[in-house]
Formats: structure tokens, C-alpha cells, sequence
């Protein structure tokens, strides 16, 4: 938590969401908040946040949500004025996390608890740091020339094919390094002089503007991906070596799993025809039982599986709840995370895995409870 989180104890938490009202990811929490039998959470819009102009008061319990699916917020953030662009994240970064930490330090002047650790933030929403962290930490990712502060910086396609021929591997993942939702990343294939193919949803113009897309499409000559690469280096770039993913029924298969306050409590199957097995890019959700059965038919762990994304949530402790994907290996026995998302836990209808302790509740009312038995505990200390 952040210094501002012991500085209140009271009878129950009262939440504030830093978020955009009407949003529906907005009305989850506040579902989750009054089947708790809490009073409504109290909305801050990022609108005011950015304008110098959010409050917290005494007591409160503060949650940031996503600042996405505002047009206004978005020009804010990255002086577009079609949120469909893909450039401008570089922009978006660093006004963002200065957002965040004018939110922590409104809330540590207020005296309200913070649930997401501004420090924390500035590093997941940054692929090569949040990269070299879990790495740091033993956590298995995929190899990246890209991980960490001193890596070389990605200036255009060339330096992506240089960093490909030190990885040894024809084929790679291309990230912006503050993308989210698939935005800007390049699969990229390689196999001989002349022959490339990348996957993509990016869309390029005749004047060489990027848009995202709904549509996965697939580049295969060089000019054209060069073009790409070059437009989305100056937002910068991470690079990582493309980890064969497990299939289920000729799908490419992932999982996202969240994990609040250190513990793995729901997990969505993922699966698609393509490398990017984003629901909203055409991806399906998969059966979990199927998951399970496979690992354990391969000789593999579930329980293992879950590990992984608890202590790749470890790495950022100070932040309540993220959401991870993890890569099962072709054989089922293996398993890498390819991100940590601060934002990851939009996953509507989703109750909480046997064992959870969050059976029977989606991912927002678990958090909830989360923050409802941390205050219990913490009065449980105040008064011991």
C-alpha cells in the first residue's frame, strides 16, 4: 500500500474509484461495492484528476480504474483526437503516471488509503521495466534484448531485426512499451532474405497515421512492416522472443488470470486462430475444466500454474489487484507470463476459482472483500 494506507482505521471502508463515470467498468465496482452493503462509492472523475481538481476525504479507500473509453481523457492524455490512433503512448505515459502520483499525493494529504502504489503503476505500465522485474525475480518470461532502464533503445525496423538475430530466433513478439489491449503489436515471422510475414490490428494510411482495428490482419512484406516498426519506435519499443503457445481444438491457448491481495482467484481461457488471443480482436473464451484436464494429463501442475502469476503479483505488492497472462507451453507442463496488467480484471460474469476464496464472487466483489478483511484486520491489531 501506499504511506497513506495505515493512516485510517474505521468502522468499514469507504471507497472512492478514480475512474470515468458511466463507464462500465465504474458500475462492476459500484455493483460489487453495494452487494457488500456499502454505502455507493464516491466517483473522481480522471477529468479532475487532470485538471488539478480531484479531492479525497478522511478515511476514504481510494481505487484507481482505467482511464480508457473517454475521448476527452484520451485527448488529454495523448493530444489525439481519435482515440483509434495507435501513436502518442510515450505522451500518454508520462502524463498518466504523473496523474497517478498527484492522486497518491492528494490521497496521503487527505488521509484516505490508496489501493494502487504509484511507483508500482509507473513500472506495469512499462513492458521493458516490468519485464526486468519479473525476470529479476525468477519469474519465467520470455527472452527479451529489450528488458530494463539500460537496454538499447529500439530506434526502427533495423535495430528489431538486429535484436532478432541476437536473440537467435526468426520469430518475435514487437510491443509498444505502453500499450494495452493489443494495441501496436507486431508478430513478427521471419524465415530467410525477403520472407516476413507479421500479424497485426494495426491499420496504416496513406499519410502513414496508425489506427487500431478490430480486425487482425496479416503484413507480408518487409516495406510494409519496416513502415510499421518505424512509425511505433519513437513511442518505444520491447521486443521478446515469441514463446510457442499450448492449443486446444487447433486454437492458440492463454489464460488470463487475476490476482487479488496475493492470490490467484479467477482465471479466463483464451483462445484464437491468430497469436493475439484478445477477446475484443476476435478471440474466444475457452473451457477452463479443459485447461486443467490437459495439465494434469500431461503430467503438469495446476496449482503450479497458479504460483507462477502469484508471485509474479508479488513483484508489485503494493498494488491490490492484476491481472496476468500466462503462456502454457506446447507440451502443458511449462508456463511463462507475457504481461502483468494493472488493469486486467475487466472480466464480466466471472466468479472466482474452487479454493479461491473468492467462490461466488466476480472479480470487483473480491476485491472488495479483500479490502473489507484487511480493515478487519487491521482493526483486529489496533485493538489487540
Amino acid at each position: 500500500m501506499s504511506p497513506s494506507a495505515n493512516s485510517a482505521v474505521g468502522p468499514a471502508p469507504r471507497f472512492a474509484v478514480v475512474g470515468v463515470p458511466g463507464n462500465r467498468r465504474v458500475a462492476f465496482f459500484q455493483d460489487a461495492v453495494r452487494a457488500a452493503g456499502l454505502p455507493a462509492a464516491r466517483v473522481v472523475p480522471w477529468l479532475d484528476v487532470l485538471r488539478g481538481a480531484a479531492a479525497f476525504r478522511p478515511g476514504e479507500t481510494v481505487r484507481m480504474d482505467s482511464p480508457g473509453e473517454d475521448a476527452e481523457v484520451e485527448r488529454l492524455l495523448r493530444a489525439v483526437d481519435d482515440p483509434t490512433r495507435v501513436e502518442g503512448t510515450a505522451l500518454w505515459y508520462a502524463r498518466f503516471t504523473g496523474a497517478v502520483r498527484a492522486v497518491a499525493r492528494a490521497a496521503d494529504a487527505a488521509g484516505a488509503v490508496l489501493l494502487d502504489d504509484p511507483d508500482e503503476a509507473a513500472v506495469l505500465f512499462d513492458k521493458r521495466l516490468c519485464h526486468a522485474v519479473l525476470d529479476g525475480a525468477g519469474v519465467p518470461v520470455p527472452a527479451s534484448p529489450t528488458s530494463g532502464a539500460a537496454a538499447p533503445v529500439v530506434r526502427d525496423w533495423a535495430d528489431v531485426r538486429e535484436r532478432m538475430a541476437a536473440l537467435g530466433t526468426p520469430r518475435v513478439f514487437v510491443k509498444l512499451a505502453h500499450g494495452s489491449s493489443a494495441s501496436g503489436v507486431l508478430a513478427v515471422e521471419t524465415a530467410g532474405p525477403g520472407r516476413i510475414r507479421a500479424t497485426t490490428s494495426v491499420e496504416r494510411d496513406a499519410s502513414g497515421r496508425l489506427f487500431n482495428s478490430l480486425r487482425v490482419r496479416r503484413c507480408t512484406t518487409e516495406p510494409e512492416v519496416a513502415a510499421i516498426v518505424d512509425a511505433l519506435a519513437p513511442d518505444g519499443l520491447h521486443v521478446e522472443r515469441w514463446l510457442p503457445k499450448a492449443t486446444r481444438r487447433g486454437r492458440a491457448t492463454d489464460l488470463r488470470v487475476v490476482v487479488v491481495a496475493g492470490r490467484a482467484t479467477h482465471a479466463v481461457v483464451r483462445t484464437s486462430t491468430s497469436p493475439m488471443t484478445n477477446l475484443h480482436l476476435g478471440g474466444e473464451r475457452g473451457s477452463l475444466d479443459e485447461v486443467r484436464a490437459a495439465v494434469a494429463a500431461a503430467g503438469g501442475s495446476w496449482a503450479d500454474a497458479l504460483a507462477v502469476c502469484e508471485r509474479a503479483a508479488a513483484c508489485f505488492p503494493d498494488t491490490l489487484c492484476v491481472g496476468v497472462d500466462l503462456l502454457p507451453s506446447t507440451d502443458w507442463r511449462r508456463f511463462a507470463v507475457g504481461e502483468v496488467n494493472a488493469f486486467g480484471d475487466l472480466l464480466p460474469r466471472l466468479t472466482g476459482l474452487p479454493g479461491s476464496g473468492a467462490e461466488g464472487l466476480d472479480t470487483y466483489a473480491a476485491q472488495v472483500a479483500a479490502v473489507q478483511n484487511r480493515a478487519r484486520n487491521h482493526r483486529a491489531t489496533a485493538t489487540a
